[in-house]
């Protein structure tokens, strides 16, 4: 179980870090929100891979197309953040 929390924060910081070299601009995060964010991505690319390719994690967490599927997700989680921030701060 720890192991598992452990690694989710790992591939987590890993594809937040990705994704926020990948997306243009200045991103004001800092390293829990990129954990997060990639964490959110992992749960993001999992499920577009499950509706697309219809397998789901049994093979095991780590395979390439897992993390490419995290940091996808986490690629399309900042770019959600980023246009909801914006909005919000266009209203203040």
């Amino acid at each position: 179980m720890l192991g598992t929390i452990v690694g989710l924060i790992i591939i987590g910081l890993i594809a937040g870090f990705i994704a926020r070299a990948v997306v243009p601009g200045k991103q004001h995060m800092g390293i829990g929100a990129t954990i997060l964010l990639g964490i959110v991505g992992s749960f993001i690319g999992g499920f577009l891979g499950y509706l697309i390719f219809g397998k789901d994690a049994g093979s095991g967490f780590v395979q390439p197309s897992s993390w490419i599927g995290s940091i996808i997700g986490a690629i399309i989680a900042l770019i959600i953040w980023i246009n909801v921030s914006k909005r919000s701060s266009v209203r203040r």
